[in-house]
């Protein structure tokens, strides 16, 4: 017995098509079994929760829906069962919204959806929501759901929860969970795992990257998978491509969750056809006695003015306008509570054209209230139009302050979460909480390989041996970096520790940075606290989800052996 699931979306605003891709693509006899889509992230809850207190019969990724006036159809041809997270707030809603498009489409779909993960919100908080396993979803389609419509899930439990339908496997084979785990979590970002976003795409064909065809996972019984894509689609399978996603938004060897804790220094991957890569060896182990959950509220309000300036005396230029700016908040007695100034020099010198000869002075601006970083702001920036720095303009006009949100990362008991299957004739089934648990523990370090012997090295990019991806988890960050070779493995594993780390990025520096090795995968993962601050919907850095904090660490030039290179 062999369980086809594939994914079709990564994100709420996915390739909208995906859909009838997936559907439509496995050729004579490659038709899915189950097709799953991630439409949730920490910023989409609380988009969904505007959009929620705007519309009480709102709250899910529309898009969704939109997507279903065709493929409801097509998916009840080919036999095809539906799992998605789309019903973010309001599963119900949605799942209601469904029922009544499969009666104008006249089809006779099942819809089913889980309930249970929304917690009680204390003031100012939008969406209190506990991250639920894959139970519930397989009680919906032991019922005969065609579609099961679920709020917030872990991104894993789309797999999990059709693989403990199909296999009829129970709470405790924590080995076969774990093996679903890893493949829901290769599955979940979409085309991160067929060759986008991809540290190594110039070593293939531009034209092979161009549109990356979604990812699917053929998942045994004994909890082994292989990942794939539909025939003739874009993109590739490739062991870095997996060990590019698995590695993503991860932490150490112990991946919790509330079906089961995955061993990620057990996964082993292997080339077993042209895009095709077999994942086996996971070993899992009791889930946590505790649920993850996510707080997201309001933190306040932001705005920004971004400065241009050109040519001679950047410094003093950025030094005269930041005065000016400040004189302005003195004056209006209305300085906002957080005031951020950061000068990117994108200028060159004797620049041949005026945009490269212009570098950029970024103001932002954040204050519990709109006023402070509405007219305030605005007016200042708008009088100095003719009253500051030689050449002055700005990026864009100044606009009002825009609301900006926090996400905070809560752990609750699992048996106070009423996770709750509502089955396609409106039966209302309660999901037990795991009959076992364990406590998590760090890992201890596995032995290490014998270094490199001396020898001559040379200056060079770290990324041009290794590979990264990084991501965000609340106000934290991962870095997960690869080689592709045991000799690159017995050097990077000796040679990028966490002090090599924080001197590579400075921004790390007086932060809190674990490493966590795998082996395995010949991976390095770094986990660093609070580079995000609040969070990604409080964009306060940059790179507010530090999607390219991997790719600046790949840059930086470190001493390598000339003989990897």
């Amino acid at each position: 017995m062999v369980l086809r699931i594939g994914n079709a979306s990564g994100f709420y605003g996915d390739r909208f098509d995906a859909v009838r891709e997936m559907l439509t693509g496995g050729g004579p006899g490659g038709d899915l079994d189950v097709l799953t889509g991630d439409y949730l992230a920490e910023l989409t809850m609380l988009i969904l929760g505007r959009d929620l207190l705007k519309d009480p019969a709102t709250g899910y990724a529309k898009t969704f829906l939109r997507q279903m006036e065709e493929g409801l159809g097509l998916a009840h041809e080919r036999g095809t069962r539906i799992v998605t997270n789309a019903g973010g707030l309001n599963p119900a809603a949605l799942a209601d919204a469904l029922r009544a498009l499969a009666d104008k489409l006249g089809l006779p779909v099942r819809v089913a959806h889980v309930e249970g993960d929304r917690l009680p919100a204390r003031d100012g908080v939008l969406a209190a929501n506990a991250y639920l396993g894959g139970a519930g979803i397989a009680a919906c389609l032991a019922a005969g759901a065609d579609v099961v419509v679920t709020g917030r899930v872990t991104d894993a439990a789309l797999v999990t929860g059709p693989a403990q339908w199909y296999f009829g496997w129970g709470p405790e084979e924590y080995d076969r969970l774990a093996g679903a785990v890893v493949a829901g979590h290769v599955l979940e970002c979409g085309t991160q795992a067929t060759g986008g976003n991809y540290a190594f795409f110039r070593d293939h064909d531009p034209a092979l990257l161009r549109r990356p065809g979604f990812p699917v996972a053929e998942l045994h019984d004994d909890g082994s998978c292989v990942i794939t894509k539909h025939p003739g689609t874009g993109g590739l399978v490739d062991v870095g491509t997996v060990t590019a996603q698995l590695l993503y938004e991860t932490a150490g060897a112990r991946y919790a969750g509330p079906d089961v804790t995955a061993r990620l220094d057990t996964v082993r991957l292997t080339r077993e056809a042209p895009d095709r890569v077999r994942i086996e060896g996971v070993r899992g182990e009791a889930p946590p006695p505790t649920l993850k959950a996510g707080l997201s509220r309001l933190g306040g309000f932001r705005n920004e003015v971004v400065f241009v300036l050109t040519g001679l005396d950047v410094e003093a230029k950025a030094a005269l306008v930041r005065d000016q700016i400040e004189d302005a908040f003195v004056r209006g007695g209305s300085r906002p509570a957080e005031v951020r100034w950061d000068l990117v020099r994108t200028d060159r010198p004797d620049a041949g054209t005026e945009e490269t000869a212009s570098a950029l002075l970024r103001l932002v601006v954040r204050d519990p209230g709109p006023d402070a970083v509405g007219r305030t702001l605005t007016g200042a920036a708008i009088e100095l139009a003719l009253a500051s720095y030689p050449g002055f303009h700005v990026t864009a006009p100044p606009a009002k302050g825009s609301p900006y949100g926090v996400f905070e990362t809560v752990y609750v008991d699992a048996a106070e979460v009423p996770h709750t299957a509502v089955l396609p004739d409106g039966t209302r089934q309660g999901i037990p909480v795991p009959p076992r648990t364990r406590a998590l523990e760090p890992v201890p370090e596995p032995e290490l390989p014998e270094p490199p012997a001396d020898g001559p090295v040379r200056r060079a990019p770290l990324g041009r041996i290794a590979g990264a991806r990084s991501g965000d988890k609340g106000g934290d960050a991962n870095v997960g970096v690869w080689v592709r070779t045991d000799g690159e493995w017995r050097w990077l594993v000796h040679a990028l520790t966490v002090e090599r780390f924080r001197a590579l990025l400075p921004e790390t520096a007086d932060l809190p940075v674990v490493r966590h090795v795998l082996p395995n995968l010949r991976a390095l993962n770094f986990t660093v606290a609070g580079i995000l601050g609040e969070g990604v919907a409080s964009q306060a850095r940059f790179d507010p989800q530090a999607k390219a904090l991997g790719e600046w660490l790949r840059s930086r030039d470190v001493d390598v052996p000339e003989e990897l290179l």
